[in-house]
């Protein structure tokens, strides 16, 4: 166990630390992304469809974010726009928490996912800065592990807040990121270079300035691409799982443990995830998460108990365990280092789409078409994923062998006259 715990976490830098035990404050009262939607179907009466179409602006405001998040993470510094992000997102809770009005909710939804998501870019930029590349598969691992640690926790205490007083889903998320901004701004050191961002010359993306490249590079945007259609299928547990349980009679607390058992599989399960995987390829992994993603999703169409919503969770969430550290290192490797930045901002970005893709087709298919069409549909959309996977993998990692840093001269003694 303790030769396993030191491969596991052994070796990574005291920054990575400082970063890792920020997210942990951050999601432990990440309370509003759990219950948004419950709230406002539940305490402001609003549709589905209006539900999601706030949810949907919410993404939308995130696009914009990690777009100008992306370049100011290169220009101006990680550090300050992830610092900057968290502090106005904070404010913008403390004023949704007591707006009635809908368009006064989707206003501010909208402002929340540019700040929150302009800081997102900062983030896994300063990361990628941080850690060696042959530590970021444990790096990026135990990233997400801690993520999923404080979900649980958020999804348990979300519960609990929401039945007291709804209101202290919004303030405690502001109070604990607020916290979190004051730890990072007395720990972490500012790790932008400070040469002017320039484009290697070798033949990796297309030759061009700033965003331009990232928009221009093919390779990166059907992986990109693809993400967005495998986010459209997870993020359905945030919006229309949580409608579909209701309508079976589920209360919102109940889906609150429900939901938390997806943190809680991954809190015991992911530090497994790079021995189990041990061998495989980035692309394997990525298709083999699709298939299993989909599969969990797709046996939503047949739940209808507390216990069998649960079963389908324990599956999706075993995708989702494969294809983080896997999305994530390709991610890693596919970023340019002058360009990390607005590399990380595009690929926020198609998080973003999918985040206002999912709620509002998801939405609208479900309020329409029925649950059993909108879970089949996820399950085809992940099949389909996986096989997109597999063919477009080849030129992924041509791509990723180009970008890698070339290794460490070897010195050589000279050779001893005799």
């Amino acid at each position: 166990m303790r030769r396993w715990l030191r491969d596991t976490t052994g070796g990574l830098p005291r920054q990575f630390w400082y970063l890792w035990t920020g997210t942990l404050i951050n999601r432990v009262g990440g309370f509003v992304v759990i219950f948004l939607t419950i709230y406002l179907t539940t305490v402001r009466h609003f549709t589905p469809s209006q539900a999601g179409l706030i949810m949907g602006v919410w993404a939308a405001g995130g696009a914009l974010g990690n777009m100008l998040g992306g370049v100011a993470a290169d220009r101006i510094g990680r550090k300050v726009t992830l610092l900057t992000g968290q502090v106005a997102g904070a404010a913008t809770l403390v004023a949704m928490a007591f707006t009635s009005a809908y368009w006064g909710i989707a206003g501010l939804a909208f402002l929340f996912g540019v700040f929150a998501d302009g800081a997102r870019p900062a983030f896994g930029a300063m990361l990628i800065d941080i850690v060696p590349e042959k530590d970021r598969l444990r790096a990026f691992t135990l990233n997400y592990w801690v993520i999923n640690l404080g979900f649980s926790f958020a999804a348990t205490l979300a519960g609990l807040a929401a039945a007291a007083d709804y209101h202290l889903v919004f303030l405690v998320d502001a109070a604990t990121t607020l916290v979190t901004a004051t730890f990072l701004f007395f720990t972490l050191r500012e790790t932008r270079s400070a040469r002017p961002a320039a484009v290697s010359a070798v033949a990796s993306p297309p030759v061009g300035g700033g965003l331009r490249v990232v928009f221009t590079d093919r390779i990166f945007l059907i992986f990109a691409g693809l993400n967005i259609l495998s986010a459209f299928v997870f993020l359905q547990h945030l919006t229309t799982l949580p409608i579909a349980m209701a309508a079976d009679g589920i209360s919102g607390q109940t889906y609150g443990y429900v939901i938390a058992l997806n943190g809680l599989l991954i809190v015991i399960g992911q530090l497994f995830i790079p021995r189990l995987t041990r061998g495989m390829s980035r692309t394997r992994m990525l298709a083999v998460a699709s298939v299993v993603t989909g599969l969990g999703f797709g046996l939503t169409a047949l739940a209808n108990t507390p216990l069998f919503y649960a079963v389908t969770v324990f599956v999706w969430t075993l995708g989702e365990m494969v294809n983080a550290p896997a999305n994530s290192t390709t991610m890693a490797a596919l970023s340019p280092a002058e360009l990390r930045g607005r590399y990380q901002g595009v690929f926020s970005l198609s998080w973003s789409i999918a985040g206002f893709v999912a709620p509002t087709a998801g939405g609208f298919l479900q309020e329409h078409l029925g649950n059993t069409f909108l879970w089949l549909l996820c399950a085809v959309v992940g099949l389909a994923v996986a096989a997109a996977q597999v063919a477009s993998g080849p030129a992924r990692e041509r791509r990723a062998a180009i970008l890698a840093p070339p290794p460490p001269a070897v010195s050589r003694q000279p050779t001893p006259v005799s």
